[in-house]
């Protein structure tokens, strides 16, 4: 029992940090470009989470999950109502910069990540560097 403690104690900053660096790292971006900074979502993380390992168990690379769902769907489906859903989606990129310049240089991804519908956004990377990041509203 110790044990699993510990080695939760030691997942949970990794994932903190995580959320951290893709946090101003967008923001950094956003601001850069005179947009508002947005909030990290757990439940938008479970989103992209879900696709990108759906991407990696099955061999594929698409906005289409392989149930036929979309990004609303998947966001949905974590309990999260939205009224703003987008989705991008990368493969190879070694890291959070390499991902975030490949997306930025990228006139459909670089729209997304500086909607000013956006309020919340999550980022995953699965074991085979896919990323998949999910930004979005909520209805309120």
């Amino acid at each position: 029992m110790l044990r699993l403690l510990l080695s939760m104690a030691l997942l949970l900053p990794s994932a903190l940090m995580a959320d951290k660096l893709a946090t101003n790292e967008l923001n950094a971006f956003r601001g850069s470009q005179g947009f508002p900074a947005l909030s990290y979502n757990p439940k938008l993380e479970q989103a992209a989470k879900s696709h990108a390992e759906d991407m990696v168990r099955k061999g594929f690379f698409s906005h289409t999950g392989t149930n036929g769902s979309d990004v609303g769907e998947r966001v949905r489906k974590e309990g999260y109502e939205w009224c703003f859903v987008a989705e991008n989606i990368a493969k190879g990129q070694h890291d959070l910069s390499a991902v975030m310049s490949s997306w930025a240089q990228s006139k459909g991804h670089r729209t997304n990540m500086l909607s000013r519908k956006a309020k919340e956004f999550a980022l995953y990377e699965a074991a085979d560097r896919t990323w998949v990041m999910v930004l979005a509203a909520p209805c309120r």
